[in-house]
């Protein structure tokens, strides 16, 4: 009531000394409809809401029927059943208590609505953390994908581990077979190569087993590097390496029919990092390669393109509307940034 007196105070107030009514109202956060219903008569009118006098619904469970809904639900045969099997059961039976609505809110009521059974009870995911990158070797992203043989129901697997922030791939490997002690052996070998070693480092990949064996978390630790993962089945969590993957699948070169043999897929899959790492003009990095972009050399090349554009513009104006393209370079790249950064986004550098 004192907050209803003090605000109907200032919005008379500035009425008075010639402000609009809903002008006045709107500052204080009010509508001129509830304005008028607080101010009634030449009185503020009391919130009478609290006291109002609310009768039971007709058609509320009485305390008896609240009972026998525990009762029945802690029954043996029941005691593993969730209501949406309970109620269809007594109605088989010629029983009918209340609706499973009504059984789910008396048990929240009594603390007993938990998992029933021996079944193992949904978890709720949230979203991996999300990691900004604004150098190169600060965050990875890697993953496993299949390369088809000609015999049909065998593959070959492509490990492939991809720097988010340049694109470049920074290491690769084609086996057999899936296994954690390939992927501790190439995580190994692609530090070494990068020498990025005592500094950190994040390693982004979905859950598959290789992803998670005990080899690759042991050889994670060893080398100070902090893993990330995908929830179960969510794909959009590891975006970088999904891409790349459709990218090297769909090469007009890609052997639709299959690889004849483990050399021949590892020789194919050599010559597509050649192109995709020195060539390959990426969209998503103004188009320059990964490997340019890798070395830090994307602002000198993208500066150089901005010169040639606008001499051309300053010697033919008229066929620009507006101004020459972006050539500025792309600034940090953020793995899963849904999240606000006061909720989660951690610069990995």
């Amino acid at each position: 009531m004192p907050e209803r007196i003090a605000l109907i105070a200032l919005i008379q107030e500035a009425y008075t000394n010639g402000a609009r009514l809903y002008k006045a109202c709107a500052e204080t956060g009010l509508s001129k409809r509830t304005y008028r219903r607080w101010y009634r008569e030449g009185q503020v009118q009391a919130d009478l809401r609290p006291t109002a006098a609310r009768p039971e619904p007709a058609n509320k469970l009485e305390e008896h029927e609240r009972q026998q809904i525990l009762s029945v639900c802690n029954q043996t045969e029941y005691a593993s059943l969730p209501p949406s099997q309970i109620v269809p059961t007594l109605l088989d039976n010629g029983i009918y208590i209340a609706s499973e609505s009504s059984f789910y809110r008396v048990l929240n009521a009594h603390g007993q609505l938990n998992h029933r059974g021996r079944t193992q009870a949904a978890v709720n995911r949230s979203k991996p953390l999300s990691y900004r990158a604004d150098g190169p070797n600060q965050v990875w992203s890697w993953d496993i994908t299949y390369l088809a043989s000609i015999v049909k129901g065998q593959f070959y697997y492509l490990y492939l581990f991809e720097d988010i922030y340049s694109r470049k791939i920074v290491g690769y490997e084609v086996h057999e077979q899936e296994s954690g002690e390939y992927a501790a052996a190439l995580i190994q070998r692609c530090l070494l190569r990068e020498q990025c070693f005592n500094t950190p480092l994040v390693l982004h990949s979905d859950n598959g087993a290789p992803m998670k064996s005990l080899t690759m978390k042991a050889k994670l630790e060893e080398l100070g590097i902090t893993a990330s993962l995908s929830r179960p089945r969510v794909s959009n969590d590891n975006p970088f390496s999904e891409s790349l993957f459709k990218t090297l699948k769909y090469r007009p070169q890609w052997p639709a029919s299959g690889f004849s043999c483990l050399a021949t897929a590892r020789e194919w899959v050599e010559k597509f990092v050649t192109w995709y790492n020195d060539e390959h003009k990426h969209s998503q990095l103004n188009f320059v390669s990964p490997g340019q972009r890798h070395a830090l050399q994307d602002g000198a090349i993208l500066a150089k393109r901005k010169k040639v554009l606008e001499a051309a513009k300053e010697r033919k104006p008229m066929r620009w509307s507006t101004e020459i393209r972006n050539c500025e370079a792309v600034g940090a790249v953020t793995l899963n940034p849904d999240k606000a950064p006061e909720e989660g986004v951690i610069n990995a550098a």
